[in-house]
């Protein structure tokens, strides 16, 4: 009896029972609401087939889709004190940053990176939103700045690809002063006249969009991201008026000139190489050719 019980029936159970399907291999589209296959969504750089729904993608992801191919090195960015302000509200702030650091293997909400992009040197600096919504604090700030210096020093492109709610309000004002300080060192790269490239990714707002992120020489964006300052909610209580259909969405901001490109995610890898090909490239598309002049005079010419 023991034998059927513990071998034979569950050797049955086993053969009849329904088998589990894990929840994540199936994503629901946040745009037209399509289930799609996690291995389709994957190859498709997490844009949706159906409506063309571009959703967030992961830091990792989105620097092995730039550089060639995929190989590129990330530097160590600087230690910063976690907790300058002991801010607490339901949670203390140092507790809040190991989950996130549990949550997403990184030490903070950005990473930069250099390698080769169509055989172009290259430093891209990129941020992670599964971190605290991509904020901007002290440790963002530093990593900013190391982007920009390791651009001058490799005399390289920066591009920056911001994906943020805005500052760090866990840091207080010192979150704040590093829209000051990016500002200073995007400036310090525009001096050496090395390319500064801004990708706006959904979603690019608060003191980020006001500060580096509105300073590229190209502003490109990806299809139907947010980018803006305050959200749209928010001003329409201010104003108290409807605002207009798409707004602060990059195809609305293209068509009033604060965007240059929106550009859909497979084809950013080529734009970014055209665009950084043009800009880097000083040098004459081709040799210089003398043309022979004709005059009717040559001694009025050789008198000039």
């Amino acid at each position: 009896m023991n034998w059927l019980t513990n071998y034979v029936r569950p050797k049955l159970q086993a053969l009849v029972r329904p088998k589990e399907v894990p929840d994540n291999l199936w994503h629901k589209c946040p745009g037209c609401g399509h289930m799609i296959f996690h291995r389709d969504l994957e190859k498709a750089l997490n844009v949706c087939g159906h409506c063309g729904h571009h959703m967030r993608l992961s830091v990792n992801k989105r620097l092995e889709m730039l550089f060639d191919e995929g190989r590129y090195t990330r530097i160590e960015l600087p230690k910063i004190i976690d907790d300058p302000l002991k801010f607490r509200d339901q949670k203390r702030y140092s507790d809040r940053l190991k989950e996130a650091r549990a949550k997403t293997g990184e030490h903070d909400a950005i990473a930069v990176a250099h390698g080769k992009m169509g055989g172009l040197g290259v430093v891209i600096a990129a941020f992670n939103f599964d971190f605290q919504g991509g904020s901007m604090g002290v440790a963002v700030g530093e990593g900013i700045v190391a982007a920009a210096e390791l651009a001058v020093l490799q005399d390289a492109p920066l591009i920056v690809i911001p994906a943020s709610g805005g500052a760090r309000m866990q840091e207080g004002i010192l979150s704040l002063m590093q829209m000051a300080r990016t500002t200073v060192a995007v400036d310090k790269v525009k001096e050496k006249r090395l390319p500064y490239i801004v990708l706006l990714t959904d979603p690019t707002t608060g003191g980020v969009s006001a500060s580096f992120a509105m300073l590229g020489d190209i502003a490109i964006s990806e299809p139907g991201a947010v980018i803006g300052f305050a959200g749209a909610r928010v001003i329409e209580n201010t104003i108290r008026e409807k605002l207009p259909e798409g707004f602060q969405r990059a195809e609305y901001l293209l068509d009033k000139g604060m965007v240059d490109m929106v550009v859909p995610r497979r084809d950013l890898r080529a734009a970014l190489i055209r665009v950084l090909s043009l800009l880097k490239n000083r040098a004459p598309a081709g040799d210089l050719v003398t043309l022979p002049v004709e005059v009717d005079n040559p001694e009025a010419l050789a008198r000039m």
